[in-house]
């Protein structure tokens, strides 16, 4: 499969890394088929990754509140794209739910890349643009619920803190 972008193609099967979210008690919680481990969904060559996550997650859990895709990697031979689906607190149900614990990402000191990525940081990545977001598209801060705001405070990157 080709994916074909502005300014890119990219080789390879596509794949989306699937983290549920939900607020819980005003704290920040990971859901899903899985748990709180990532949802990993296969992307058809023809499929528009954003509505197939949609899809999937509208039939297995209901409506998703948002499906935001916000960042890709590459793992051996797949191209992984990695989303934040943010869902209501009544569609958790009997899914096994972990509340997001902080992890450190690297930051400009940094010499090398990571040999590994684990998905606490992907997580937080997702979460750092989520929070990002809501503070600078109102699109993006008319789709979440009242409490999610003050949730992602935390989450805004350094550089954006003092534009807050």
């Amino acid at each position: 499969m080709t994916v074909h972008g502005p300014s890119f193609d990219v080789e390879g099967p596509v794949r989306a890394e699937v983290f549920v979210v939900w607020l819980h008690d005003g704290r920040l919680e990971l859901t899903g088929p899985c748990g709180s481990e990532p949802w990993m969904l296969e992307i058809g060559a023809s499929e528009h990754p954003v509505e197939v996550v949609s899809r999937i997650v509208g039939a297995a859990i209901g409506k998703p509140i948002l499906v935001h895709s916000t960042s890709w990697r590459r793992d051996h031979d797949a191209v992984i794209l990695s989303f934040v689906v943010v869902i209501d607190a009544t569609l958790v149900r009997s899914m096994a739910s972990t509340p997001i614990i902080r992890v450190d990402l690297a930051r400009s000191q940094a010499a090398t890349a990571p040999a590994t990525i684990a998905f606490a940081q992907v997580v937080e990545h997702g979460l750092r643009h989520l929070a990002w977001l809501i503070q600078d598209d109102p699109v993006v801060a008319a789709e979440l619920p009242p409490g999610w705001a003050s949730a992602l405070v935390d989450y805004v990157p350094e550089p954006f803190r003092a534009l807050g």
